[in-house]
């Protein structure tokens, strides 16, 4: 099992275990509580993993940073739990990887991790396409994964 992979079902049992976590809770209170999963974590990833691969500011000069890059993989991973909805970070976190991948990091993946609802709504010709031109142009394969409700990854 590769990092992204164990990264992925940590935040599985993660999920599991918060109560109300796929409950939609709207902004402030579900932006806490995304910021305290993301917290744990983090946390739980740095201490499985034996180094921490979060908020790596690999995007060039700038403040940007992508959620998880595991160097050896060369992956990014974003925990982006907006996806389900018609506004997400889906645009951002992939120009976020195509900035990585221009300021010389290898990335050949982008792995977007969200909540129940991400994979029907990006199955969308437009993202669709989106995600043609990323492989095309960038050589960047980009993946939808989502959390599930008693699920037993």
């Amino acid at each position: 099992m590769g990092q992204v992979e164990k990264v992925i079902e940590l935040a599985q049992q993660l999920a599991e275990e918060t109560p109300g976590f796929f409950e939609v809770k709207g902004a402030g209170v579900g932006d806490r509580a995304t910021n305290a999963f993301m917290m744990e974590l983090r946390k739980r990833a740095a201490a499985t993993l034996g180094e921490d691969f979060s908020e790596r500011r690999i995007c060039g000069e700038n403040n940007l940073a992508v959620d998880f890059f595991f160097p050896e993989e060369a992956v990014v991973l974003e925990v982006a739990f907006s996806l389900r909805n018609p506004a997400s970070e889906f645009e951002r976190d992939l120009l976020k990887a195509l900035m990585a991948k221009e300021s010389g990091h290898e990335v050949r993946r982008l792995v977007f991790l969200s909540k129940p609802g991400a994979l029907k709504r990006h199955k969308q010709p437009s993202t669709e396409a989106i995600v043609a031109w990323a492989r095309r142009k960038h050589g960047l394969d980009v993946e939808f994964h989502e959390l599930r409700a008693g699920s037993d990854l």
